[in-house]
């Protein structure tokens, strides 16, 4: 198979979907790579690292989007990568469709067969390929959050620790999943009062054995978010329903009735955000106020650091590509369940469900596609 990786599009996403070592693997495995140059210049890969692992290095993305039978990526393609997809080309790569009817569109035009990381599971019920960039951004949340506070940045000028004498910051944090745990833990080892919000009790059994005395955990009634939020100067949206768009969880009035110059990180933001005033923002503008209240909204918060997430999502994901280019995409769908997952589009078909509901389409079952598809697809 020969697998293609593009330079990501995306405003200032400089993580890359192919390291060299994973390149190198493919090689191994009897599969040519293409490499758009300067694919990987931002992550700290040159392309000579690519020449080396055995990859081919190629000037375009038309070039490699044209030869590629497997598209490797980061971000969801965007309007001009998906207008050079085709028909029987694999796409391997984040896709967040539920709040994106325009891509979800051209997607099934397109007729590309698209498996989403974010969708991918595991024996455990986790999400083994949205994990790692889960863990990135829910340690960078409460680092953003405390530069949005600064007084010059819009905030209401509160140290996240405080200081002898002067109280910490007030933060919660709504969700208690992966997340949210990796903002709590860094919000509290940063100094802050933090409390996480969850429905879940036995995950909030799970955290208070696991980080009692380090953060308290609430029940995430109506009542006690609305109560938490009034009194946070730091509130993290960290929910997820897998492939689903985010639950807007605080409305704005709720946020009007915040401290003036507080902050509010939504890291469902991919998934349309849980905040009612959320709208996407970019690391170059990553921050705008709305009720005096301050929102960082950036939709591909592990870009900041684009050399950890890139090797973390690596990790990752290279198990999964390996199968994918040895076996083909129907094979490997058929022999591991939690990959068919991450199936949600096939030849013009939503495979979904979640996303159907969410957009008003039709989806068929990814077992019915999978049956229908020859086994060396």
């Amino acid at each position: 198979m020969l697998i293609g990786c593009p330079t990501e599009i995306k405003p200032q996403e400089f993580r890359v979907g192919l390291t060299p070592n994973a390149a190198q693997e493919l090689v191994r495995h009897g599969h040519s790579v293409v490499v758009q140059a300067g694919a990987g210049t931002g992550s700290g890969f040159a392309d000579d690292d690519y020449r080396a692992a055995g990859a081919e290095i190629v000037d375009t993305a038309d070039e490699v989007f044209a030869r590629a039978d497997m598209i490797v990526k980061v971000k969801e393609p965007q309007s001009a990568e998906r207008k050079r997809l085709r028909e029987g080309q694999l796409l391997f790569t984040y896709l967040h469709l539920a709040p994106d009817p325009e891509q979800t569109r051209d997607l099934l035009d397109s007729g590309v067969t698209a498996i989403a990381y974010e969708t991918v599971t595991d024996e455990r019920g986790g999400l083994p390929l949205l994990a790692p960039m889960s863990e990135v951004a829910g340690r960078l949340a409460p680092q953003m959050g405390a530069w949005a506070l600064q007084k010059a940045n819009g905030g209401r000028g509160v140290l996240l620790g405080g200081v002898p004498g002067v109280g910490p910051a007030q933060v919660t944090v709504i969700g208690g999943g992966v997340v949210g745990t990796h903002a709590a833990r860094i919000a509290a080892g940063m100094g802050a009062d933090v409390t996480v919000l969850d429905r879940s009790l036995p995950r909030l059994r799970q955290l208070d054995e696991a980080f009692g005395g380090v953060f308290r955990t609430r029940y995430a009634s109506a009542g006690n978010t609305a109560e938490l939020v009034a009194q946070s100067d730091m509130v993290i949206g960290a929910v997820l329903i897998p492939g689903a768009a985010a639950p807007k969880l605080v409305s704005r009035a709720q946020l009007s009735g915040m401290k003036p110059g507080a902050v509010v990180v939504d890291v469902a933001i991919d998934q349309g955000g849980c905040f009612e005033t959320s709208r996407a923002t970019t690391h170059q503008d990553p921050i705008y106020t709305v009720d005096g209240i301050v929102h960082y909204c950036v939709a591909n918060m592990p870009g900041a650091v684009a050399r950890t997430s890139t090797l973390a999502l690596g990790n990752a994901t290279m198990p999964y590509m390996l199968a994918l280019a040895d076996k083909g995409w129907a094979r490997a769908c058929t022999e591991d369940r939690h990959l068919l997952a991450g199936l949600n589009v096939h030849a013009g078909k939503l495979t979904i469900a979640a996303v159907g509901e969410a957009q008003g389409l039709k989806v068929t079952d990814a077992e019915t596609v999978l049956r229908q598809a020859p086994k060396a697809a």
